[in-house]
């Protein structure tokens, strides 16, 4: 029953350390003067990607043996496939919520939907074109991180630094870039200084630490409970692992997504999570290459197709301009696939 409660304890101290921990980063984002959306993809992701990034700095730095290194490339794969499926999935859902309550259908004949009204896109061109932009940078170092993990050749270690050289590009391209997302709008007063009207630095820099320090013990915690949970559940521990544990770590980044879309500010949620994937696809799976051997089982291989397929559907989607809240939830579909497919293999 502990575990249980301890559980709930996490998910709420998570979800309210990231009410604290986006209001301090958006400040951040104006201090540093980087553009809106690199406040997503870069400040707010790094942040939120850390549990996870740690999972597998101490996993494959500190494991006594190759299975106990294994859980750090099992924690590299699960990351990119739950922010794929299941953090976007949760955002979409979110979406068609908010809009339910806040829409009013408009006259008949005006929208060709004889008055209901139509599943706007999440965006204009200039905006699908951007996310988009995102996730062509992350589907090609996936599938290579993906064939990496299929073959062996005595200077595979090395290559774990081109994922490092490739975040440091998709980084840079980001800080540098000029596009803010749209226009500015008025932040909310920084949570530990309400009364001013421009908080002090030091202030700004206090709560984004001290937020990041409880996002990070509470998910630690959050993922100790799962493991705990499971085998009372009667799942076994790779289920556990594979399935249950990748959407503890990434809880995080489903949390901000949930706070920005309650905000109204849904570009930023997309940005935040299509940030955290670049990190999951380029720092975990570095470490992983240079402690490892790199060497995919079949639940691997399946969590990595899974995970391709996701992204190249919303990837159409997108460059379609098509992407909506419905469709962005269906993203989380991939997820149950995954875990089904997940049963022939592990019997």
């Amino acid at each position: 029953m502990i575990h249980f409660v301890l559980l709930i304890v996490c998910a709420v101290a998570i979800y309210l350390s990231c009410e604290w921990f986006v209001n301090a980063v958006e400040w951040l984002g104006q201090r540093l003067d980087v553009g809106k959306m690199a406040v997503g993809t870069i400040l707010a992701a790094f942040g939120t990607a850390l549990p996870e990034s740690v999972v597998t700095l101490v996993a494959v730095t500190t494991g006594a043996d190759e299975e106990a290194k294994n859980i750090g490339v099992g924690a590299a794969m699960g990351g990119p496939l739950a922010l794929s499926t299941i953090a976007y999935g949760v955002t979409g859902a979110m979406l068609l919520l908010k809009r339910r309550r806040e829409r009013e259908p408009e006259p008949a004949g005006t929208d060709g939907t004889d008055g209901r009204v139509r599943a706007r896109p999440l965006g204009d061109e200039k905006d699908m074109r951007r996310l988009a932009k995102d996730q062509t940078w992350f589907l090609p170092i996936f599938v290579v991180k993906v064939a990496l993990g299929l073959v062996a050749f005595a200077f595979k270690p090395v290559l774990g630094v081109l994922f490092f050289a490739a975040y440091a590009v998709y980084f840079w391209r980001e800080i540098r870039s000029g596009d803010d997302g749209g226009e500015d709008e008025e932040l909310e007063p920084l949570k530990l200084r309400p009364g001013a009207a421009v908080p002090e630095t030091w202030a700004v820099v206090v709560q984004t630490l001290a937020t990041l320090a409880v996002i990070f013990f509470a998910s630690q915690l959050f993922v100790r409970q799962l493991d705990a949970i499971g085998p009372m559940l009667g799942l076994s521990s790779a289920v556990t692992a594979l399935l249950l544990s990748p959407v503890a770590t990434e809880l995080p980044e489903v949390m901000n997504a949930i706070i920005w879309v309650r905000q109204g500010k849904t570009q930023l949620a997309l940005a935040n999570i299509s940030g955290a994937m670049m990190i999951q696809a380029t720092v975990p799976s570095g470490l992983g290459l240079l402690f490892t051997s790199w060497k995919f089982d079949g639940a691997l291989l399946w969590s990595g197709l899974i995970t391709m397929a996701a992204i190249v559907y919303l990837l159409l989607t997108m460059r379609a301009h098509r992407l909506t809240p419905g469709r962005l939830a269906v993203a989380a579909l991939f997820y149950a696939v995954f875990g089904l497919g997940l049963i022939p293999i592990l019997s």
